[in-house]
């Protein structure tokens, strides 16, 4: 796919493309096989037990989509400072050691997860921490790697130019690599790991993660529909002060359960429910900007997925996640399938669309700034891994949230949030029916991804048509 005319640095952005997509299909099928085993519990037992696929699909996610991140960043980096990438052979170097810990850290959680635990398997096979399992070598491995691309990312505006986006983005790394050492603190009681286990994963996935995401989509639309780049910045500078005054405070929210003071109940679930009005703002830029230019572009597959994940980022980390937020619900749904069905919209609408988007626009470029507009050979395959996808996780959603809402009313309400409680919610029909159509929905999702990897290793060959340089209006 790689044209001997791009950088090094898009050179290097489409081979953390390449594995991030390996790895999204791998989130779907061990999601699959996890889904699998609440319908049937003896699948595979002791074979690939359910802890270890959900483990595996759960890490896949996460690691996929840092890949994806990266890759963008390294895409429009030259394009962006108007140098060449400053150490690009240490982040050639960085991505090797990055993918060969993962692949060993894969085999690992899949050939050696049964025994007792101690400080050894702590260091070298699983660190127990839900979403950040990977072991603590594999932890200082990737501190690693992320300061070798903070460097690549500074060192190259310091060399270029710096822009609105690149002070955001080089500010934006820093939280990120300093947020994951708070990870890293090991102590033995499980409310003070649990206090800086949130500090990791909320501030994460609900501030870094979202402003990361807010640089790409940035550059994005310039490049997609022409916009004005003060008009971009102005926004990403209300979204960062929003994403970091609400999602800051908005930890509280997850503070229930761990016995922290009462207050924190009502400043977390005060400022959750500020956390979607950045959100809604990325809505209306995203559909003003489209319409104010009659939607011409020359990649309409990027552009598609550009506004589902405006419109999945809203849904998915805002609606969704203010449902059960606040700690009168909360109470009743933390920990249910409710959360689930918040964090699969919330993590396809708010990232993984963002990623496609972006590997369409790649994947232009790689083929030589081909016309990827209507009329477009094969053109029905994007369409239909765009509507599968989001089809599938929509009703993965809504069947979660129905067997949450059984777990809630029987579990939580009826039988007071007993063992007792816990099996019966498990056993009783509505649920059991709620996850057999999460099956179904999931192999919708499933042959979705398929499509979309088929698309986009052929999308654009053959194509003669040479795609117009938009420029800002």
């Amino acid at each position: 796919m790689a044209n001997p005319h791009l950088s090094g640095g898009r050179k290097l952005a489409l081979h953390y493309f390449g594995v991030a997509m390996v790895l999204f299909m791998a989130q779907l099928l061990f999601g699959l096989l996890a889904g699998l085993q609440f319908i049937f519990p003896s699948f595979l037992y002791e074979i690939l037990d359910f802890n270890v696929n959900r483990m595996v699909h759960i890490n896949a996610m996460v690691v996929w989509m840092l890949y994806g991140f990266m890759g963008s960043v390294y895409w429009f980096l030259e394009d962006e400072s108007g140098v060449e990438i400053v150490g690009l052979k240490w982040g050639q170097l960085a991505f090797w050691v990055l993918t060969g810990a993962v692949a060993v850290v894969v085999l690992v959680y899949l050939l050696i997860q049964i025994g007792s635990g101690s400080d050894t398997s702590l260091w070298l096979i699983n660190e127990g921490r839900e979403y950040i399992e990977a072991p603590r070598w594999a932890d200082i491995g990737i501190v690693a790697v992320m300061l070798v691309f903070f460097y690549n990312v500074a060192a190259t505006f310091a060399a270029g130019q710096w822009s609105g986006i690149a002070g955001v983005l080089t500010l934006d790394l820093v939280a990120l690599a300093g947020l994951y050492l708070a990870g890293m603190f090991y102590v033995t009681n499980i409310s003070v790991d649990q206090y800086w286990w949130w500090w990791v994963i909320h501030l994460w996935v609900e501030a870094t993660w979202e402003v990361l995401v807010g640089c790409i989509m940035a550059w994005s639309l310039m490049k997609l529909l022409g916009v004005r780049r003060q008009v971009v910045q102005t926004w990403l500078y209300i979204e960062v002060a929003l994403m970091f005054g609400s999602g800051i405070l908005g930890l509280g929210h997850h503070y229930f359960w761990i016995g922290t003071p009462e207050y924190w109940f009502t400043i977390g679930g005060f400022f959750s429910a500020l956390e979607p009005i950045p959100l809604v703002a990325m809505v209306v830029h995203s559909v003003y900007d489209a319409g104010v230019h009659r939607f011409k572009n020359s990649n309409h597959p990027a552009l598609a997925w550009v506004i589902a994940h405006a419109f999945g980022n809203f849904l998915g980390a805002g609606v969704w996640g203010f449902m059960h937020t606040l700690p009168q619900i909360n109470l009743y749904t933390h920990g249910t399938q409710w959360s689930a069905s918040h964090g699969h919209l919330a993590f396809f609408g708010a990232y993984a669309t963002i990623n496609i988007a972006f590997f369409y626009l790649a994947a232009q470029q790689a083929r030589g700034n081909v016309w990827m507009g209507g009329g477009l050979a094969d053109g029905w395959r994007w369409k239909a891994a765009l509507a599968l996808l989001n089809i599938g996780v929509m009703g993965m959603t809504v069947a979660l949230l129905i067997a949450g809402y059984e777990q809630s009313f029987i579990e939580r309400a009826v039988e007071g949030s007993t063992w007792a409680g816990y099996f019966a919610a498990q056993n009783h029909p509505w649920f059991i029916q709620a996850m057999v159509w999460r099956m179904l929905f999931g192999l919708v999702t499933l042959t979705g991804g398929g499509l979309l990897f088929w698309d986009l290793l052929t999308i654009g060959r053959g194509e003669q048509r040479l795609a117009p340089i938009i420029s800002e209006a």
